[in-house]
């Protein structure tokens, strides 16, 4: 059996085809279609026509290739930049009409369980109480649980390209400043959550998303040619010392530095200052970098509960939604 999973993010559509044999969702093929959606629209802000359209073609593209490599229907679904766009339900509307894809909406909070749940069967139960960090264009996510699912979540509005349009509108390396307002917006937004994951003292502690994986890469992690089996730590100490590079340069220099990428090297920094603030706040010294995230949560959910999940997921994204990321929820032992 294989199962494809389409993930809408603010730069790029993302295919994922696996095969399912096994419990195990492992990648046949993978493919993205560039974007850039955060380039042209601003968290918050209308979709235009054209956007829209593009991304429209992009999910119809996405569906014909799951469907040549054997999958049926992708499991697709949009973050932040469209779950909080006003006309959130034309755009979906208009996806389905030119793809007959279903696209729906996650909430912030059901993000983080989903990769959670990545992370947990990605790390084993020999992790034992768990904690995540996942950096998003939109939002930034964390979690902690002892089991399948976390006992708690919260999704705030602390994406690297949100921030990133909110204190480094110039393409310049930014001023001290511009840097220290950024980190007090970090540092306060955080202040619960990180008061949260030190009382619960977690014995492991991961970060996902393609910003750490990057970020990991800048402070030494081994390339991803290695292999997805290749343990990548982070430690603090290093991401505190590529902060300082990273600010030092404008984005066009800072892509030529190890492991960040012309497409990314614009929020780099914001992604810095965000995961080396969560790190502090949380008094994580070291963590993981997981290469398991969302959508792998997207695939396990499926071939471990089948498709009334899903079904239940996108009935939800037809209705209104909050156009930001709730602060913090304790998650449903039924979820």
């Amino acid at each position: 059996m294989r199962i494809s999973v389409v993930d809408v993010g603010s730069r790029t559509v993302r295919l994922v085809v696996a095969d399912a044999q096994g419990g195990v969702p492992l990648p046949v093929h993978t493919a993205k279609w560039r974007l850039r959606l955060s380039e042209h629209v601003k968290t918050g802000e209308a979709i235009p026509e054209e956007a829209t359209e593009r991304l429209a073609e992009a999910v119809a593209e996405a569906s014909r290739t799951s469907q040549r490599w054997g999958a049926a229907g992708p499991l697709a679904f949009a973050t932040t930049i469209v779950r909080s766009a006003p006309n959130r339900l034309e755009v979906l509307r208009a996806v389905r009409a030119r793809s007959g894809v279903e696209l729906c909406t996650l909430p912030g909070e059901v993000e983080a369980e989903l990769t959670f749940l990545a992370a947990r069967r990605w790390m084993g139960w020999r992790s034992g109480p768990l904690a995540l960090l996942d950096i998003g264009g939109g939002s930034f996510e964390v979690a902690f649980g002892r089991g399948r699912l976390p006992d708690f979540v919260a999704s705030l509005p602390l994406g690297a390209g949100r921030l990133t349009h909110e204190f480094f509108p110039v393409q310049d390396a930014p001023s001290q400043d511009q840097v220290k307002a950024l980190r007090r917006k970090v540092r306060h937004q955080l202040r619960d959550v990180g008061a949260r994951i030190r009382w619960e003292g977690p014995r492991s502690a991961v970060v996902t998303s393609r910003t750490f994986q990057q970020l990991g890469r800048l402070c030494g992690a081994v390339p991803g040619r290695e292999g997805p089996f290749v343990e990548r730590q982070l430690r603090r100490a290093d991401l505190r010392a590529a902060m300082t590079r990273l600010a030092a340069l404008p984005p066009t220099e800072r892509a030529q530095l190890p492991g960040i990428s012309a497409p990314r090297a614009g929020q780099s920094l914001a992604g810095a200052v965000i995961g080396h603030t969560a790190m502090k706040v949380t008094g994580l010294k070291n963590v993981t970098v997981c290469p398991w995230a969302i959508r792998e949560g997207v695939l396990l959910r499926h071939i471990e509960e089948g498709p009334s999940w899903w079904a239940e997921v996108s009935r939800l994204s037809e209705e209104t939604a909050p156009p930001d990321p709730v602060p913090l929820r304790l998650a449903s032992a039924t979820s």
